[in-house]
This record gives C-alpha cells, sequence and structure tokens, in this order.
C-alpha cells in the first residue's frame, strides 16, 4: 500500500489541494460517472470556477450556498469558493423550501450555486417558493443543469468569465478564516449554524485518516450527502490529506451502490447503520463482490457494526463525533482488535481534550463513569449569530457540552451511551436508554432494540423497548422481562414493549435514527 510521505504542511482548504496536486497531479482524485479528474485536473477546475465566481462578484468573507447532490461540480464548487476566501454554506438536499429559504436567510448568502434538478425534485420551481417567502441577501444565481432562469448563470460558463480575473485571488483564506457553515439538523428548534475554520479541516481530517490507515491507494465509496458534515468535512478531508480517491454516487441507492462498490473497488465506508442494513438486505447482494472493502467510519451499536464488518470492511473504525467538533473527537485505530472497535469509538483524537462530567454538579466523573461528554481544542468558533446559545453549551473553563452521554473505559476509549435529552426519568430516577439496551441485545432472538420514555402520569416517564428480532425468531414480553431482571434493577426493566421491522424506525433525511420519534412506534394506551 503506498503511504503519504508526511502530514501535509498547508493550513487551508484551497492551500491542500494544491499541495496534494503538487505531490500527485496524475492521481485519480474524483471519479463521477464516466468523468476522471486527477487532483490536477480537480485544481484546474476548481480555480476556474473561482474565476467565474469572482468575475460575479464574489469576495472574500461572502457566504455561497451549493444545492446540489454529490457531483463532481459540488467539489469544484466548494473548493472555488474557499479558495477565494469566501464561505461556503451547504444546504440539506431533501430540506422543504421553507426550511431551506430560512438556512439562506440565517446565513445572509448572497450567492446560490444549485442543480436544476435533484431527483425527481424540480429545484427550480422550489427555489421560487424560497423566494415567495423572500431571500432578501440572495444577489446571484449558478444553476447546474438544462435550464437557466432569467438573470441566473450557467455554471458551464464560469470558465469563460473568468478569464480575465486577475491573479492572486486563490488561496487568500487565513488558517483561521470560516471555511463553511454546517447546519444542525434542528429537531426541536430552528437548526443552528455551526462555522468550522479552515485549520480543523486539515488538523482533525488527517488524524481521521490516520486511525483509518489510509492512503493514496484508498478508494472511498462516496454515497453519504455531501451536505453533510459527515461528508464535506469528515469524508472529503479524510481522503484528501491522504491522497485518495472519492467514488460519488449523486444519492444512495442500494443496488447502484452494490455495483459501484465492485466496479470502482471501493476500500473505504462511509455510512450509517440503515445505509449498511439496506446494501445487506438487497436483492442483489450475492452477485456483488465487495472484498475490496477494508475501513471506513460508522457508528451503531455492535452488531450494527459488525454488520459493516459482514459487508466486507473488516477494519472499520467506530467513531464518536458531531459537526460542532469538525466531525469526529474519538475515532477507533482500524487495526485494533474487532471486539474494542465494535463496543467503543476509540481515544479521543490529538488536539482534543475529552471530559465526562457528572450530570449534576458539573464535575469531571472517573473512568468507567456515565456522564455527559465535554471536549476542548478541536471545537467550532460558536453558533452563528447565536451568542447565548454558544455561551450555554460551554464551560467555564471552555469545554463545550456535547450533550451527549458516554464513558472512559479502562483503555481510555470512550463508549457512547445516548443523548442526555433521551435519559429516562421513571419514578424521579435518571436512567440511560443505553444500559438496557446492551443488556436486550445479549438476548438470542434479538438483531436491534432501541429504548425511549414514554409518557406516564404516574412515573413521569414509562420505558418503552423497541425490539427487532432474528429472522424467524419469535419471544413475548414476559420473556424479555423475565430477562432483564437477571441483569439490571426492578426500576430498570421495560415496562412496554414494541416489535417492529429495521424499516419501521423512523429517521432522518440523512439516514440517522430518530429517537425522539420512537415513541411514536407504541401504540397508544387508554386512560
Amino acid at each position: 500500500m503506498t503511504a503519504v510521505a508526511d502530514k501535509p504542511r498547508a493550513r487551508t482548504a484551497p492551500a491542500l489541494l494544491e499541495e496534494m496536486a503538487a505531490r500527485q497531479p496524475g492521481h485519480e482524485s474524483v471519479v463521477d460517472g464516466d468523468r476522471r479528474w486527477s487532483y490536477a485536473e480537480l485544481l484546474a477546475e476548481s480555480k476556474s470556477i473561482a474565476n467565474g465566481l469572482w468575475a460575479l462578484g464574489v469576495r472574500p468573507g461572502d457566504r455561497v450556498a451549493i444545492l446540489m447532490g454529490n457531483r463532481a461540480e459540488w467539489l469544484s464548487g466548494y473548493f472555488a469558493i474557499l479558495g477565494l476566501g469566501a464561505t461556503a454554506v451547504a444546504l440539506n438536499t431533501w430540506l422543504t423550501p421553507p426550511e431551506q429559504a430560512y438556512q439562506l436567510n440565517h446565513a445572509q448568502v448572497t450567492t446560490l450555486i444549485l442543480a436544476d434538478r435533484f431527483r425527481d425534485r424540480d429545484v427550480l420551481a422550489e427555489l421560487e417558493e424560497m423566494r415567495a417567502l423572500g431571500l432578501p441577501s440572495l444577489r446571484r444565481l449558478v444553476v447546474l443543469g438544462g435550464r437557466v432562469p432569467d438573470g441566473a448563470t450557467a455554471f458551464a460558463d464560469l470558465a469563460a468569465m473568468g478569464a480575465a480575473a486577475p491573479a492572486g485571488i486563490w488561496s487568500t483564506a487565513k488558517p483561521d478564516d470560516v471555511a463553511c457553515i454546517l447546519y444542525t439538523s434542528g429537531s426541536t428548534a430552528r437548526p443552528k449554524g455551526v462555522p468550522l475554520q479552515h485549520w480543523g479541516l486539515i488538523d482533525n481530517m488527517w488524524q481521521i485518516g490516520e486511525r483509518m490507515h489510509l492512503s493514496p491507494d484508498d478508494r472511498l465509496w462516496f454515497a453519504v450527502s455531501l451536505f453533510w458534515s459527515f461528508g464535506c468535512v469528515n469524508a472529503l478531508f479524510a481522503m484528501l490529506s491522504h491522497g485518495g480517491t472519492m467514488v460519488l454516487q449523486h444519492h444512495f441507492e442500494a443496488g447502484e451502490a452494490l455495483r459501484l462498490i465492485e466496479a470502482e473497488g471501493c476500500t473505504v465506508f462511509y455510512g450509517t447503520p440503515n445505509i449498511a442494513l439496506a446494501l445487506a438486505e438487497h436483492p442483489a447482494r450475492a452477485k456483488h463482490d465487495l472484498t475490496s472493502l477494508r475501513t471506513g467510519a460508522a457508528i451503531g451499536t455492535p452488531e450494527q457494526m459488525q454488520m459493516i464488518v459482514d459487508l466486507g470492511a473488516e477494519e472499520i473504525c467506530n467513531v464518536y463525533g458531531l459537526t460542532e467538533a469538525y466531525g469526529n473527537s474519538a475515532v477507533t485505530d482500524a487495526h485494533a482488535p474487532l471486539a474494542r472497535r465494535l463496543t467503543a469509538s476509540g481515544a479521543p483524537l490529538g488536539g482534543v481534550e475529552m471530559r465526562i462530567l457528572d450530570l449534576e454538579s458539573g464535575q469531571p466523573l472517573p473512568q468507567g463513569e456515565v456522564g455527559e461528554i465535554a471536549l476542548r481544542g478541536h471545537v467550532m468558533p460558536g453558533y452563528l449569530h447565536d451568542p447565548d446559545t454558544t455561551a450555554a453549551s460551554m464551560t467555564e473553563d471552555g469545554f463545550f457540552l456535547t450533550g451527549d452521554l458516554g464513558l472512559l473505559d479502562q483503555h481510555g476509549w470512550l463508549q457512547f451511551q445516548g443523548r442526555r435529552k433521551e435519559l429516562i426519568k421513571s419514578g424521579g430516577i435518571n436512567i440511560a436508554p443505553a444500559e438496557i439496551e446492551a443488556v436486550l441485545r445479549q438476548h438470542d432472538a434479538i438483531e436491534s432494540v432501541f429504548v425511549t420514555g414514554l409518557d406516564d402520569a404516574r412515573l413521569d416517564q414509562a420505558i418503552g423497548a423497541v425490539i427487532i428480532l432474528h429472522p424467524g425468531a419469535s419471544v413475548n414480553e414476559d420473556d424479555l422481562r423475565q430477562y432483564c431482571r437477571r441483569s439490571l434493577a426492578a426500576y430498570k426493566v421495560p415496562h412496554r414493549f414494541v416489535f417492529v421491522a429495521a424499516n419501521e424506525l423512523p429517521v432522518t433525511s440523512t439516514e440517522k435514527l430518530q429517537r425522539n420519534r420512537l415513541y411514536e412506534l407504541f401504540p397508544a394506551t387508554e386512560g
């Protein structure tokens, strides 16, 4: 396996692209259908688009949004924006027009680059819905596709427009400048804008790639959405900083994914458990050879991580992270024993300080005790236009409160235990769903389990367990209660069980489990 000799010296995203193009100009960087760009070609395309955007009036510090699927133009547009010293705003392709309009306005976007269609959606028609709601900051529109409205610029025309751009406009950003603004999913309130700086895209992602043992020989199957931090921050810069190849899938579809992984010899898997399940259960799975897969990044239960291993990614890395902390804060080493990688997310990355804090006092807890995960170091500078929320999320000594529960095991590895807001308060006692799930997962009949709180007039919250059984297995509620009582205190034994199929779980547009909606799976009770 070819190794990248040293950590890149670049401290900004455009400088990183230049450095990698200088190191290996002819090496394949991007595959998008029939298009295959070398690193030199990706750099040239990005500079050409940057010149065109300059001609349109985009300047350092401007905010430019991208709205399209996983296409080569997403990447050349992204690096063009960053190369100009402007800030990229990654828009979620699955959102409704009102949701996208909110983000455009909140980020004060002046220029929007979009594809005229995404799957079966007419994005230009949806843009008119956004305009009707009001987009006061938006002044420029660049359209990829055959339909270019009056007043808009065709993406294909940018290169010619930029022919007269002055020298020296490329790579003007500084390491502390904001490279991109991403939006959190926001299940109960407006999504929060998360600014991420150039230096973090390189420093954090280089280390993630090192934990995976990436090299220029590696090829990423890139179906996770680029607008997601898992995509345009984590996967992209882990691969770019190690000189690997990115094989784009415009949007996830399991059958096409199986074909693409096999045909392109992809070695790196980035995905969610639901994506892995869709691949494993696809009728054509047995017809495709996925033995090229080696490593990658995912988070899930031990059973879910094992499912990814069974697909072929035997060196899959269990990770812990969030958008506010540059993708991942802890990552397992790909060469560590599988048993450890299935259950824990690894040691904190260099430059990341991690503490587990008591939920009541906020004081650090000793090894093995569950509390809130707090981070310092590789963390965003603060939520966009929201100093109050930023202040509320920080401790006095500068640790970011993640809202996640976890513990540090005997190896100093993080074990994720769920969200703090997912804690169940039953009979006045705080109960972590992960503790109950860990016990139930040991039952021979159970494939997956998710525990949640259910409104209860007497207890405040009753404990509900959502059960997915192995094919052909059967078990009843009484048996499961008896099973739980062998390992759990009486107050931790679930009060209600519901049996569902995996495809009935509520998930977000990015295939993440919506734990705050698990209660919907339980039939209403009388009284």
